[in-house]
């Protein structure tokens, strides 16, 4: 039995694309460069906001500087409107108290910035008691490194094989392998089911209720 769920937060807990787009055309509009469709942001976030400012830059424009400025003007633009058009999935907030009724921990690992992390979790899921919320912060490694897992393992003082990570992407399962905890991807967010599998989840879910069989 898993006493531990960690979910990952863009693409898994929330909808976040249309704001996360609408911050990094804000940006690149701003400073002269063109802008991406919203649908297309589902393939450059994942990495973090400095990564996802790189992917959506000209490619001979990928200089520091440059993405300093875009960064800068994103998350002016961001803290303010992150929370225009996000949402959660359908069933996450059942999913969420349903674990809390029986006692699962709740923890999130993502690779958004630590102060737009508590922002959306605070607003989309005040009454989610989770142990710890880890967003990307200078100086930790962002996923798929393991080491916010490792942050969140250490102050649940829970074994490894009773821990479930959850998540879209690759990154989210490779994140899991390194951990050494189990995966469990999920198909509604912004990968595909096909980009899961070649990175080894443990298992794949269509439905956040099919969390709850996982954990038995």
């Amino acid at each position: 039995m898993k006493k531990l769920v960690i979910f990952d937060l863009d693409g898994t807990l929330l909808n976040t694309i249309e704001d996360l787009g609408h911050a990094a055309n804000y940006a690149l509009e701003k400073n002269g460069f063109p802008t991406h469709t919203i649908a297309s942001y589902r393939f450059f976030v994942g990495n973090g906001v400095r990564r996802l400012i790189t992917r959506v830059l000209p490619e001979e424009h990928r200089n520091e500087e440059t993405i300093d400025a875009l960064l800068r003007d994103f998350q002016d633009f961001y803290d303010v409107h992150n929370c225009d058009f996000t949402k959660p999935y359908d069933g996450i907030p059942e999913l969420l108290a349903d674990l809390q009724d029986q006692d699962i921990r709740i923890a999130v690992a993502t690779n958004k910035y630590q102060a737009a992390t508590e922002t959306v979790i605070g607003h989309y899921f005040p009454d989610v008691n989770f142990i710890a919320v880890e967003g990307q912060r200078d100086g930790v490694n962002v996923k798929p490194d393991p080491s916010i897992v490792f942050s969140i393992l250490f102050k649940a003082r829970v074994p490894k094989a009773e821990v479930l990570f959850v998540g879209d992407s690759g990154v989210d399962m490779e994140t899991a392998r390194r951990a050494c905890v189990d995966s469990a991807g999920v198909t509604w967010g912004f990968r595909s089911e096909k980009e899961l599998v070649e990175h080894y989840a443990g298992t794949i879910i269509h439905r956040p209720m099919d969390i709850l069989e996982l954990i038995q």
